[in-house]
């Protein structure tokens, strides 16, 4: 393989986030620049093997056409940060995949691996809107729901590397069953996927995005505007207790449920302020980066992978433990 080649904000790096229906791919200049941008359908159904391999064979792409001074990588689901193994990816079919070590093999180029919502948090931190803000959560609200917390930069990830399942946290302990194991988990109730299954459920009308039952809240369809506050409700009780326990100075909504705009926010804003009392209300925000965060994420863990001592590169400290917390 020839070696890393020169772009107009100098050696880059190139980064994948791996999810369920899509798999994004961006190249990222030495001066942060984002200089290509691309996806391509996971295609899950397939098999685990089958995407692996598209995984692999989009990376190889990137790195024939740029020439990256290292690549970086974030999957969705339990994580084995310090391996470089995706434990378990539900909508992927992995278990127990070393995939730092197959891609690392596959571009023979130094990896960096990380898991999709603390990649898109450490976006949000450097380049997004956590930027000089010494803590705060990044939620994530789409098929499902999930925490990075953030503290000076960093990722927390807990003793166990599970630090931030927000998703998981029980707020209707009588409630739907979650794949999870557990019972009314936030997820089942406050989730793009739920607000859509809970509103087909309710009306027999099947195939409704929950975008679409946002738009039938909007126009007056009862069931749909009591779907879409339960979903409110119990989103502000997940978000409640996480600021209860953890007291972050800000909370970055992202996720496709952030794009539903003002209606969305300001309902949740109200009804986490019903909740709070002594604890102090931190603002709550839609994230600024969108779909690109995961990836961007990546990209800035693969920076700190670069071999030339010479060449520039954002300071990203590397993630927290509860014991390094303490």
């Amino acid at each position: 393989m020839t070696g890393p080649s020169e772009c107009d904000g100098g050696v880059p790096v190139i980064a994948l986030d791996v999810g369920g229906t899509q798999i994004k791919g961006g190249v990222l200049a030495d001066d942060g620049t984002l200089v290509q941008s691309e996806r391509r359908p996971t295609r899950a159904e397939r098999g685990p093997d089958a995407v692996l391999d598209t995984v692999l064979a989009f990376a190889a792409d990137l790195t024939e056409r740029y020439r990256p001074a290292a690549a970086g990588i974030a999957v969705p689901g339990l994580v084995d940060e310090a391996s470089g193994t995706s434990v378990f990816a539900a909508n992927l079919g992995w278990r127990q995949v070393p995939v730092r070590d197959w891609l690392a093999e596959e571009l023979d180029l130094p990896v960096a691996f990380g898991h999709d919502v603390r990649a898109g948090g450490l976006a949000e931190a450097r380049l997004g809107a956590g930027r000089d803000c010494g803590s705060f959560l990044f939620v994530p609200v789409g098929t499902g729901i999930a925490a990075a917390i953030m503290v000076d930069g960093r990722a927390l990830t807990g003793g166990h590397g599970l630090a931030g399942e927000l998703g998981h946290l029980a707020v209707t302990p009588d409630g739907e069953p979650c794949p999870c194991g557990g019972r009314g988990c936030l997820e089942t109730v406050a989730s793009a996927a739920a607000i859509a299954r809970r509103y087909a459920r309710r009306t027999g009308t099947p195939a409704v995005s929950a975008k679409e039952v946002s738009r039938r809240a909007a126009d007056g369809d009862t069931e749909a505007a009591a779907v879409w506050q339960e979903a409110v409700e119990a989103l502000a009780d997940g978000l409640s207790a996480a600021i209860t326990l953890l007291d972050p100075e800000r909370v970055v909504i992202g996720g496709g449920l952030a794009l539903a705009g003002a209606p969305y926010f300001d309902a949740l804003r109200a009804a986490l302020a019903e909740r709070l009392t002594f604890q102090a209300s931190p603002p709550v925000v839609p994230a600024a980066l969108g779909h690109q965060a995961g990836c961007l994420g990546a990209a800035l863990l693969a920076q700190q992978l670069r071999p030339d001592p010479g060449t520039r590169r954002f300071p990203i400290p590397r993630q927290l433990s509860w014991k390094a917390a303490g």
